[in-house]
């Protein structure tokens, strides 16, 4: 298996700048994984192709306004910081942009506090130690990171967070489910289709493509998941009770996938709170999901070759031949499948 197996040609056009309104208007492709039939929806008509007992797994993460503008101290040239992990109350993990970010550095956050570089790490990675607690200041400081593929600017930041998000922890929407809105989830509930809520914090490596020759030799970003004992159980009688297991999002199936290791008896899950750094790639053996909900993504990246191992690397990419085709929106901000 080469990474260049994962490849394919996206035209620019065919990358979303924007997302639609209202949300639930976005096309839905959905596919059999078995027989490789296509059909082509909306996704406001989801529960035509759900049934009575399906579960819809939903991250309920945040994304946080985490991208912060500052100047040096004392030559006030500009600094951008990206924070990507909390460490403590005062420190982060985050992505510097700007010269001479190296240890010792002051930075003085443009509407809020100041900052320290305190350790170097790989690459542009910097350990940033805040004089005060940043998350006050997220309000007046801090800004929604879109993907770098989108180039438009987000009117409404709201539209880059699902409508259920709650916990707040991600440097990126999980958005395949940025396409639900209240009253189609409402709909669903009538109709018999029940939710559980997992959280992954969503880290920025997951736009990033495998630049090594094998997927095998990439390692994978590690993601702070967790799974509680409701949503455990709310899952675990879904399978017993006929149900279908359907992840909103690769986010979700990575927390499900690794929430079933540590299950035992006859329960498809066990309770989890922890990271992850679970790989899945063609040859994996799904333990829990049955159906997904996803975006499409990009070439090279794990989450082609996650969707890859679901259905089959030559039948996604014929998928997406036809998508493109069809003239479905392509990554964050772009149409939706079922893959069934």
């Amino acid at each position: 298996m080469q990474t260049s197996d994962f490849h394919y040609d996206l035209p620019q056009e065919y990358i979303a700048q924007t997302p639609v309104d209202p949300r639930d208007s976005s096309r839905l492709l959905i596919l059999n994984r078995e027989t490789g039939a296509v059909q082509h929806s909306q996704f406001n008509r989801l529960g035509e192709f759900l049934k009575p007992g399906d579960l819809l797994v939903l991250n309920q993460t945040r994304v946080i306004p985490a991208r912060l503008f500052g100047y040096k101290i004392p030559t006030g040239g500009k600094v951008e910081l990206l924070l990507l992990r909390q460490e403590d109350d005062l420190t982060w993990e985050a992505m510097g942009g700007g010269s001479g970010l190296r240890e010792g550095r002051r930075i003085q956050i443009e509407d809020g506090p100041q900052a320290e570089i305190v350790q170097v790490l790989n690459g542009p990675l910097r350990l940033v130690r805040f004089s005060e607690p940043i998350e006050p200041f997220f309000s007046q400081a801090g800004h929604v990171p879109l993907p770098p593929y989108i180039h438009e600017k987000l009117d409404d930041p709201e539209r880059y967070q699902t409508v259920y998000a709650e916990e707040v922890g991600s440097a990126a929407a999980p958005t395949a489910g940025l396409h639900f809105t209240p009253r189609l989830m409402e709909q669903l509930r009538q109709q018999g289709v029940q939710f559980a809520n997992v959280t992954l914090h969503v880290g920025l490596d997951t736009f990033a493509p495998v630049h090594e020759e094998t997927p095998q030799e990439h390692k994978i970003h590690t993601e702070w998941c967790q799974i509680t004992p409701q949503a455990a159980q709310k899952i675990n009688h879904a399978r017993k009770s006929g149900g279908r297991v359907i992840a909103v999002g690769t986010t979700s199936v990575r927390t499900l996938e690794t929430a079933a290791q540590n299950a035992k008896g006859d329960n498809a899950v066990a309770p989890f709170v922890g990271p992850t750094d679970l790989f899945i790639l063609p040859g994996y053996q799904f333990q829990v999901v049955d159906a997904m909900i996803t975006n499409f993504h990009l070439p090279e990246s794990t989450l082609l070759m996650l969707v890859s191992a679901f259905v089959g690397r030559e039948r996604i990419l014929e998928t997406y031949k036809i998508a493109q085709q069809e003239g479905y929106r392509f990554y964050s901000f772009g149409d939706a499948m079922l893959l069934e």
